[in-house]
């Protein structure tokens, strides 16, 4: 069994009040992600040990991973992959990079206004109706989960939202999988 001494987990309480929420750690919670870099051992055992299971994406950030989904959940998921997808859908049309583009490019009002236009019988069935709505019920829920972060004009996407592209990726294989049979 490893020895923990919970005087070198100097974060430990913020780090936990984090990823219990759903928070991703990533590189941009500098304080936080260096001190799960450094001690990752001991707060893979302490966190095991409390039932949680510490993932680290060596894309950059650390959560917890969870089979368990609220409903709620399932919708602020669902809105949150629409989003990613509609992204980098809008991006390809544009001639961009939609990779590059969707963690260089800030995301305002304006863009989430044209995105929701664009694709309004898609969002309409998550009940958002503007650029405004998707602000709020997607963007600002991104922030609270470590997904993304607020900058002056808008939002900026951050490494955590490979889950998201990881999970449409696997879809988009199953379903083309499920073509050719």
């Amino acid at each position: 069994m490893t020895q923990i001494n919970l005087d070198e987990l100097s974060h430990l309480q913020a780090i936990n009040k984090k990823l219990v929420t759903g928070y991703h750690i990533s590189e941009q919670d500098t304080v936080m992600w260096q001190e799960l870099d450094q001690q990752i051992d001991y707060y893979r055992a302490l966190f095991n040990a409390l039932g949680h299971d510490l993932q680290h994406d060596s894309r950059g950030f650390y959560y917890f991973a969870s089979d368990e989904s609220t409903p709620n959940m399932g919708k602020i998921s669902r809105a949150i992959a629409l989003t990613i997808y509609i992204l980098i859908e809008h991006y390809a049309n544009s001639g961009k990079d939609p990779m590059r583009a969707l963690f260089d490019e800030v995301n305002d009002l304006e863009l989430m206004q044209t995105l929701v236009q664009m694709n309004k019988h898609l969002f309409d069935q998550l009940e958002i109706f503007s650029g405004s709505d998707l602000r709020k019920d997607v963007y600002l829920r991104m922030i609270r989960l470590g997904l993304a972060r607020e900058v002056e004009g808008g939002f900026m996407l951050q490494a955590p939202i490979y889950r998201y592209i990881d999970a449409l990726m696997e879809v988009n294989e199953e379903t083309y999988i499920g073509e050719d049979e």
